[in-house]
Parts: structure tokens; C-alpha cells; sequence
């Protein structure tokens, strides 16, 4: 995910029903005593079944490979566990390996990113690297032997098993032949790297500032739910109701979304806005208007304008609140898919936040929330988050879950939290 402004530095049928949507208005609302009072799970919405697509399929143009040898969010148990004391692979004999072959494999993007996605590796480093690990411009010089050069690529946890470093070799990216390979290579740096333009050092290239006008349609096309969201929310459903039908003015929603999501007793998970517009429109029109289809991502859109500008304030003192977060560490911290990486590796300060993966500056949580649903310039599409989750997890070959899954929930909810106090800046617009 990329960072923020805000940090480089979520079926009517009786009078009973009637009156709980009449209080959806101050749902959320912080300083409102009916809000207080009001139960979440009493507002009508649909509580079996998916709000997502069902069966869940992967999006068009997405990687169509699956991990099921390694951790996904479900099912934390899976990835071999790490060389355990004692069984560092030793290596009797110096490594005699190609260095030219090592330094090709070093420098491919093909397999899992390649080590320059994390490292800046001697004068003739390519393009953009990142600085998420250490320079090895000099790591031949170091004085580390064949041993620890190996074992670092074969399977890092063998000497940290919270590397965020990926095992390359247990994990079946490179054989044993590759990472010799490789091994050679890195013995030959010994000279510091030397870069063709400032762009290039990570530690010089400018932090990218997102300052394109997000309210403008022209510049950012997902601002055009400020309008055809109040269609959506005008159009009659199945059962000849709408949004209108029972919020009149749609202006007294403004204040709902910054205290959303919120935790459903009733179906013992966190419900964001979109699951949110799918269940209630279900249970309200007799109206599928599923996670992540067209409708949906723009309604969820205008229902966020409505509060922009207002800070983010989510639930964070009660009982249950913090139940969810304890939980979202958890989830936060698991490592998963084939390159072993948790949310924390990427965007906590102590590891990979507010440092560079290639030409991509990785944010800290704090701040993701504010300006999702977010148009992304490199899909041509408008994302809620939970689809920038599934596509996290893709992107580290692990396996996605369904848009609804309560560990998404839990981690849309951590993530918001992180935000609280920040302005609502939605919908955003990011590469």
C-alpha cells in the first residue's frame, strides 16, 4: 500500500424496521446519546450467506496460481516450519559457483521480485532498488563464510525467524545450484554502489507525495461517485425501494461513515461499509448489490463523501474493540504464501514502512484508511480495501479469501483504527 499525506508524516416489512433505519442516521455519530443506544445489529440486513460473489472467483488479469502448501490468513499452519537449532546447512567446501549467472539471478524480476527489490547490490545495481534490507554493495568484504552466505539465501530464519527476507531456496524459488550461484556473485561486491541519478539511491530518492486534486473527476475518475453515487442511492430496487425511501436526505448520513466498521454481535464479525451496503440493500430492495460489483463500490463511495473532512473514529475502548485488535495483531504478524511475508514486514516502521521495495515507498498503516475506496492508476479501477487485501495477499503468493471473510473484517477494523483522528479523504487516487 502506498502512504498518505497524512502519514509520511472502513427486507422492510414493519414499523419496528422502519424505525431502526431512521436511526441509521446517527449510527456512528460519537457525540450522539441515540447512537449510544442504538444497536448496530438491530438495523435490518441480510445475516446468512455471502455478501461477496459466490463462488468466489480470482479478478480478470490476476496471477490464477495457488499456495496451498504455504499460510493464508485461514489457515496459519501450513508454511514448513524453519531450520531449527543446529540445522544450518553447512558447507565444507568454498562455494566455486557462476557469478555471472548469480548476478542475472539476482537482478531478475521474475521470480518473487529478485533481491534488488530490497537491496542496493554494487556498482552495477540496476534501476530503482529498494532499501527495505541492508546495502550489499560490500558484502564480499564483510568476512561472512560460504556457510552464512548460503544459509542467508537458502532460508534466513535459519539465523532470524522473523526475517522479512523470503526463503528463497526452501520456499522454491531458486535450487541449490542458483543460490551457489548467487553465492558467488555476492562474494565479488566489494566496491560501493554507484548510481546514475539521484532517483536511483533509495536512501536520496525523493518521498513521493500524493498532491493530485482526488475531488476532481477529470483527475481522478473514481470522484464521479460524488454524483452517480446519489443515482445509486435514488434507484428503486427489486421490491420497488430505495436508499431515498427511508433517508429522504441523504445529508443526514453525513458522520455514519467515520465510525464505521463496526462489530456485529448477531453475526459475530466486523462489517464494513461495502459488506454493510450489500446486507442492508438485500434485506431493504429485495436488491443483490454484492461486494465489489459496480453499484456497490459507488454507493460505498458517496455514503464516505458525505463525512469527508471529518475525522476518523472508530471503536477502541470497549470490550469487544479490543478483543478485535488483539486479534488483528495477530493477523497482522502472520507470515504467509510463498514468500513468507506478514503485513507488519511491509508497513511497520521497524521493518519495511517508509522504505523502498523497487521504486514503490511502502506507507505505515497508520493512514491507509482515509481516502479508500481508492481509484488505482495502474488497474484503471476503483478498490474498496478489502480488495487491496486480497490483492496483497496475491502479491505475496498467498492465497485471498472472499471480500466478506472476518479476517479481512478484523484487519479493515485495525486499519481504520490506525487512521483514527485523520480526515475522511475519500475516494483517493494512487498507482
Amino acid at each position: 500500500m502506498h502512504t498518505s499525506k497524512r502519514s509520511i508524516i472502513h427486507a422492510v416489512r414493519s414499523g419496528a424496521v422502519m424505525s431502526a433505519l431512521a436511526g441509521l442516521a446517527l449510527a456512528g455519530l460519537p457525540d450522539s446519546a441515540a447512537a449510544k443506544e442504538a444497536k448496530f445489529e438491530k438495523v435490518p440486513m441480510t445475516t446468512e450467506g455471502s455478501a461477496g460473489p459466490t463462488p468466489w472467483e480470482r479478478y480478470k488479469g490476476w496471477n490464477k496460481a495457488t499456495w496451498d502448501t504455504y499460510n493464508s490468513l485461514t489457515e496459519r499452519k501450513r508454511t514448513p516450519p524453519p531450520p531449527g537449532e543446529g540445522q544450518v546447512r553447512k558447507i565444507a567446501t568454498p562455494i566455486e559457483g557462476n557469478a555471472e549467472n548469480g548476478k542475472k539471478l539476482a537482478f531478475d524480476r521474475s521470480r518473487g521480485g529478485g533481491c534488488l527489490a530490497c537491496h542496493v547490490m554494487g556498482p552495477e545495481t540496476a534501476e530503482l532498488p529498494g532499501n527495505v534490507g541492508v546495502d550489499l554493495s560490500e558484502v564480499g568484504a564483510a568476512g561472512h563464510d560460504d556457510t552464512y552466505l548460503f544459509n542467508y539465501i537458502w532460508d534466513p530464519r535459519a539465523y532470524n525467524p522473523e526475517s522479512v527476507m523470503p526463503p528463497w531456496g526452501a520456499h522454491g524459488f531458486y535450487t541449490e545450484e542458483e543460490v551457489r550461484d548467487m553465492v558467488a556473485f555476492l562474494k565479488t561486491l566489494k566496491t560501493p554502489a554507484v548510481f546514475k541519478n539521484a532517483l536511483d539511491d533509495p536512501e536520496k530518492r525523493p518521498i513521493p507525495v500524493e498532491d493530485r486534486d482526488w475531488q476532481d473527476p477529470f483527475v481522478n475518475p473514481a470522484a464521479e461517485a460524488f454524483d452517480t453515487g446519489k443515482d445509486v442511492f435514488a434507484k428503486a430496487g427489486a421490491n420497488g425501494k430505495s436508499c431515498a425511501s427511508c433517508h429522504e436526505d441523504a445529508n443526514a448520513l453525513k458522520g455514519w461513515a467515520v465510525g464505521m466498521p463496526k462489530w456485529h454481535a448477531g453475526m459475530k464479525k466486523v462489517i464494513g461499509i461495502e459488506e454493510f451496503v450489500a446486507r442492508h440493500a438485500k434485506a431493504t430492495m429485495d436488491t443483490d448489490m454484492l461486494m465489489q460489483s459496480a453499484d456497490n463500490i459507488t454507493l460505498s463511495v458517496y455514503l464516505r463523501s458525505l463525512s469527508n473532512g471529518m475525522p476518523i473514529k472508530v471503536d477502541t475502548e470497549s470490550k469487544q474493540a479490543k478483543a478485535i485488535m488483539k486479534e488483528a495483531e495477530t493477523l497482522m504478524t502472520t507470515k504467509v504464501g510463498q514468500l513468507n511475508f506478514a503485513c507488519v514486514d511491509c508497513h511497520s516502521p521497524e521493518k519495511g514502512a517508509l522504505k523502498w521495495i523497487r521504486g514503490q515507498y511502502l506507507g505505515e498503516s497508520a493512514g491507509q484508511i482515509p481516502h479508500f475506496p481508492v481509484w488505482r492508476t495502474s488497474r484503471n479501477e476503483t478498490w474498496d480495501i478489502r480488495k487491496r487485501l486480497q490483492w496483497c495477499n496475491v502479491q505475496v503468493r498467498a492465497n485471498e479469501l472472499p471480500p466478506d471473510a472476518p479476517e479481512y473484517g478484523v484487519l479493515e477494523y485495525y486499519l481504520t483504527a490506525q487512521s483514527n483522528g485523520m480526515e475522511m479523504e475519500s475516494p483517493g487516487i494512487r498507482h
